[in-house]
């Protein structure tokens, strides 16, 4: 099988899927998603010569950019090519409103969240979430971008900020949790993989931001979720966050379409990388 991995360069996590695909016989073919083109009845189709793809990350772009990247996924999926994780998926967890919002939808816990245009929206929302919010942007990973907002007064200027720059403000009443939450590492009907990530020197309990990790076991109630929220985004591969509220609740805060496993096949001893490759090798469809 020839494979595609649609990413933003050749880092870590493509070069573990190179590895990986090669040591199961595959021939792979890493791709910049900002070198991308297509014709339409001026030649081949977009990526014809390929089998399958895997989407790994999606580099910033303008407007235009994102959307013909994403229309090119479609099309591919159109023509009956196996794209991992599905155009659709990636456009619903790429946006932490849209992956709320489905959360929600199916009956699964998050954290209560308000997302505004406007400046004093977001001051009263502020005041309802009980003046303790985490702002996230609306497009990010690894906690990038993320504050902890408890002052009013540092809430309304950086919510006139971001209304004059044109930005959305989403927010999400901060959840006093024990300092860890849990990531689930999901692939089709199964968890093949989950740790425990402790904050480090604030808050955040991302890698990234100098979390550590550890391998767990999750609680057959806890892969359950985990398995439930990877499909409300329509997800067949996915990163679930769970994150434990203070009286015995278990939140999903994050559903990652283009997950990472450095930490987690460290902390796990798991190929994650072959794992994914011989997933997307044997399920032609999902």
């Amino acid at each position: 099988m020839n494979i595609a991995i649609l990413s933003g360069g050749t880092g870590w996590h493509v070069q573990d899927l190179v590895r990986a695909a090669a040591e199961l016989g595959h021939t792979v073919t890493p791709l910049d998603f900002r070198a991308l083109s297509a014709s339409v009845n001026a030649g081949r189709a977009p990526l014809s010569e390929c089998d399958a793809l895997l989407v790994r990350t999606m580099p910033a772009g303008s407007l235009e950019q994102v959307v013909f990247r994403m229309d090119l996924l479609h099309e591919c999926a159109a023509r009956g090519v196996p794209v991992l994780n599905p155009p659709r998926a990636v456009e619903v967890c790429v946006d932490k409103y849209l992956t709320t919002a489905r959360l929600a939808r199916a009956g699964i816990d998050t954290p209560p969240t308000a997302v505004c245009q406007r400046s004093d929206d977001a001051l009263a929302q502020f005041a309802a979430l009980g003046g303790d919010v985490v702002l996230k942007p609306l497009f990010g990973s690894e906690g990038r971008g993320m504050c902890r907002i408890t002052d009013p007064e540092t809430a309304w200027r950086t919510f006139r900020v971001l209304e004059q720059t044109g930005q959305v403000i989403y927010l999400q009443q901060f959840i006093r949790h024990p300092g860890w939450d849990l990531r689930a590492f999901v692939l089709g009907n199964r968890v093949i993989a989950s740790m425990r990530r402790t904050a480090g020197a604030d808050w955040r309990t991302n890698v990234a931001q100098g979390g550590t990790a550890e391998n767990v076991t999750l609680s057959a109630a806890e892969a359950a979720l985990a398995l439930r929220a990877a499909r409300a985004v329509g997800c067949p591969v996915a990163g679930v966050d769970l994150l434990p509220g203070p009286n015995g609740e278990l939140f999903v805060i994050e559903v990652n379409a283009v997950p990472g496993w450095k930490a987690l096949a460290s902390a796990c001893g798991v190929d994650v990388a072959k794992e994914v490759v011989r997933f997307l090798a044997e399920r032609q469809q999902w």
